[in-house]
């Protein structure tokens, strides 16, 4: 199971996951997570990318890696 938390980005950016929340029309698992730089901007993505293995620099990585868990509420 996904835990809350703040993640980082394969590229280096930091994000708070907030909720997974239901997409009402494919009722497909989404992440909604919050910017920790910039605008702090407020973003979904499907749970399925969020837990992706990406490649880069020739190595195979998780797109975003828990730094610190969160206390559910």
């Amino acid at each position: 199971m996904i835990k809350k938390g703040i993640y980082r980005h394969f590229k280096g950016n930091r994000y708070e996951l907030l909720y997974i929340a239901k997409n009402s029309e494919t009722l497909e698992d989404t992440v909604v997570y919050r910017a920790l730089y910039g605008d702090m901007g407020i973003w979904v993505r499907p749970l399925s990318m969020w837990e992706e293995i990406v490649e880069r620099d020739g190595m195979k990585v998780k797109r975003f890696t828990l730094e610190e868990e969160k206390d559910v509420d």
